[in-house]
Formats: C-alpha cells, sequence, structure tokens
C-alpha cells in the first residue's frame, strides 16, 4: 500500500492532517512554485508576491501572463530646451544619414509631384482644346500652350515642395513638422501678421528705390508700357495672389527652414582630430546652413552676374532673420510680398513670364537697401515683442517667451 501522498504526487500541508483534510487530484488553482536558481530569493506560495497581481493582457498574454507591458516610444522626438531655430534637427534620433536623405527625398518628391502637375495640366488642355501643346512653332517655348496656364503651373511647381518638406521633416528626421516653422512648432501667426505690415512698407520704399534706379540707367523701354486692361490682368493677377503665397512659403521652408537646420544638424560632435573638432565649432553656428542654403536657392534662378549677387543677398538676409527671430515669420512675410510685387507689375503691362538674366548693379543696389532695413526693422521689432528664438521646456510652456540669444552675430 503507497503512502499517503504518493500516488497523486500531492502531499498534505501538514502530515498530522487527516486524510480528507489534504489536497486532492485535479486542477490546482495555482501551481508549485519552480525552483529557483542559487541565490535568487524563493517567493513564497505560486512565486507571486503577497497582494500582487500579475498584469492581464496582450502584454501580459505575450510573455505567459507575467512581466510589465511594453510602452511603445513616441515617433517624434522633441529638441532639447534651448535650442536655437538652426539646430532644431538635432535631436536625439538624429543619424548622420537622415539630413542628406531627407534632402533627396525633398528633391525627389516634389520633382514627382510637379511632374504629375504637368501631366494633369496636359491632359486638362487636351479635353478642353482638344489637342497638345505644339512642340515647334510660336507656342513651343511655352509648356502647356498659353502664358496664364504657364504661370500657374510654374507657382503650382514650386508650391508642392512644401508639403513634401513637411513630411520628410516626420518621417525621415523623426520630428514634428512645425520644428520646421518655428521653435514654437507652429506658425507663430501674430508674429506674422506683425511682419506681414513691415513686408508692405519694404514694397513700397523697394518701388521707390526702383524708380531712382531706372533714373540713373535712363532707361527708354518704360516709354512703350502700357495697361493691359482688366479682361487681361484680371485672371493673371487672381492666380498671382492665390498661388505666389504657397510658392513663396514652400521655398522658406525648403531653403531656410529644412537645408538651414539640416546643415546645422551635422556638428561633427566627435570628431577627435584638431581639424575635426574647429569644424564642429564652426557647424554649431548657423552660417554654413546661411551658405549652402542660400548658394542652392541661387542656383534655382536664371540670373546671371550682379544678379547673381542680388538674390544670393535675399537668401541670406531671409535666413539670417530666421535665426534672428527663432522662425520662418519674417522671411515667409517678405518673401510672399516681394513675388507678389514682382509678378503683379509685370502682369499689368502683359508679361507674365518674368525674365531672368544679368541685372545692372544699380537695380541690385535698390533692391538689397530696402531689404536691410526690413531686416533692422523685424530685429528690432522681435525684441520689442519679445519674440521665442529657442525652444522652451516643459516647465516653460505658456509663460514668458525666452528672449533672444547671441545666435547668429549681427551683420558688420
Amino acid at each position: 500500500m503507497s503512502e499517503r501522498g504518493d500516488a497523486d504526487g500531492w502531499a498534505p500541508l501538514d502530515p498530522s492532517l487527516p486524510d480528507d483534510a489534504a489536497p486532492r487530484p485535479g486542477p490546482h488553482p495555482h501551481p508549485p512554485a519552480q525552483p529557483q536558481p542559487y541565490g535568487w530569493p524563493q517567493p513564497p506560495g505560486d512565486g507571486r508576491p503577497p497582494g500582487y497581481a500579475w498584469p492581464q493582457g496582450p502584454y501580459g498574454a505575450a510573455y505567459g501572463g507575467y512581466g510589465p507591458p511594453r510602452v511603445k516610444p513616441p515617433w517624434t522626438t522633441p529638441p532639447p530646451k534651448g535650442t536655437p531655430f538652426h539646430r532644431m534637427a538635432r535631436t536625439e534620433a538624429h543619424r548622420w544619414w537622415r539630413p542628406l536623405v531627407g534632402t533627396l527625398a525633398i528633391g525627389a518628391g516634389g520633382m514627382v509631384l510637379a511632374m504629375l502637375l504637368l501631366l494633369i495640366g496636359m491632359i486638362a488642355r487636351l479635353v478642353v482644346t482638344g489637342d497638345l501643346p505644339e512642340s515647334s512653332g510660336p507656342d513651343s517655348d511655352t509648356l502647356l500652350g498659353d502664358d496664364t496656364a504657364d504661370l500657374a503651373f510654374n507657382l503650382a511647381a514650386l508650391a508642392v515642395f512644401l508639403p513634401v518638406a513637411l513630411l520628410v521633416a516626420w518621417g525621415v528626421t523623426r520630428r514634428r513638422p512645425g520644428t520646421l516653422s518655428s521653435v514654437a512648432g507652429r506658425l507663430r501667426w501674430r508674429w506674422m501678421l506683425a511682419c506681414s505690415g513691415l513686408a508692405i512698407l519694404f514694397c513700397v520704399v523697394s518701388y521707390a528705390t526702383s524708380i531712382v534706379a531706372g533714373v540713373t540707367l535712363d532707361d527708354k523701354t518704360s516709354e512703350d508700357v502700357q495697361w493691359v486692361g482688366w479682361g487681361d490682368f484680371l485672371l493673371p493677377a487672381v492666380l498671382i495672389v492665390v498661388l505666389v503665397p504657397f510658392q513663396a512659403t514652400a521655398e522658406e521652408y525648403v531653403f531656410r527652414g529644412w537645408m538651414l537646420q539640416a546643415v546645422a544638424s551635422c556638428t561633427l560632435e566627435n570628431a577627435r582630430r584638431r581639424v575635426g573638432r574647429a569644424l564642429s565649432v564652426v557647424f554649431r553656428t548657423p552660417w554654413p546652413g546661411i551658405v549652402v542654403g542660400s548658394a542652392l536657392f541661387t542656383s534655382g534662378h536664371g540670373y546671371t552676374g550682379w544678379g547673381i549677387l542680388d538674390i544670393f543677398a535675399f537668401g541670406a538676409i531671409a535666413a539670417w532673420l530666421a535665426v534672428r527671430t527663432g522662425g520662418l515669420e519674417a522671411s515667409i512675410a517678405l518673401h510672399v510680398f516681394n513675388n507678389l510685387m514682382a509678378f503683379l507689375i509685370p502682369a499689368a503691362i502683359g508679361e507674365l513670364d518674368i525674365e531672368q538674366g544679368g541685372v545692372p548693379w544699380q537695380v541690385v543696389v535698390a533692391d538689397i537697401v530696402p531689404m536691410a532695413l526690413y531686416a533692422a526693422a523685424v530685429v528690432w521689432l522681435a525684441r520689442r515683442m519679445r519674440v521665442e528664438t529657442v525652444t522652451a521646456g516643459p516647465d516653460d510652456e505658456g509663460g514668458v517667451p525666452v528672449a533672444s540669444p547671441a545666435y547668429p552675430a549681427p551683420v558688420s
């Protein structure tokens, strides 16, 4: 006869208990504790601490009902507190390849969307007129066979780069798209409105200086200029007013937002050689990003001679304002109203295709002087309004804006 407890493998808790008090065969609510390796504390009872319940759910089930649930980290990573605008891409998720891949993605994605727009325009022309644009003849120099349609396409083809840049900032560099806008993570509309007022004054001053430059050049072509009439001006004017803000904003996000931050994120912080450490100090400043972004911005235009200096100066001043004010609002306002004036005035005399090429130095001076005055006024107003120029931490949200840092040094 087997001894008590040997048949079913369960021994009574106390040998002095009667047989009917001993555990019976069958499903046990808690399996016995497994022996622990040497040196580990032996948990009481079934291995669970007193009063502890193992978490139930998908994570607990994946691990047999044991262990804490996994917490999925957020996709976007914020920049550290006190980060200036040009270093907003230097987050914990930064890797050396992200700025390069992002730049290529913006270029490729924008070109694909532009080609798609061209295809849609050709299909629309085919539906309306029944034929495609001529490849030879007087209209062969137009894409869609009409100057107004070409104007709309050229502006829209640049505007499509805006959503591409925002998507790449989120998908490639793993940060909020608003970090391309300002240190506040969004466009600051009150500050944008103030900059727009200054930009209107800039247009007035720029128009006046252009008249002075025209007098010094003794240009006789202005005598043949005539008003085209509302019938030929109204549709191009509406397209310009609607599309130019998106076109100018897209260029600011790409060249003064993405490029400025992409270059400044490559700070060579792990460099050990003396040359590498010296370059690291330089790349921490906004000036490499300002130069690279302005050079690429200039290469996208067809100006030659003094005109190259004019476009480069525009890009450099706009980027400098982005750093000094902590966002793109001032440069967007300058770019939008400058382009509105540049497109609407020629459209009023029937010129929808802006000619680029050589520019006299007098015209360049007439352009740069109003831009410099606008920049000085913006910096002054930003200090008066205490515009944020560095990122705020969690404790600073909703508090007093952060004062302007010394990035970069004022242009002498």
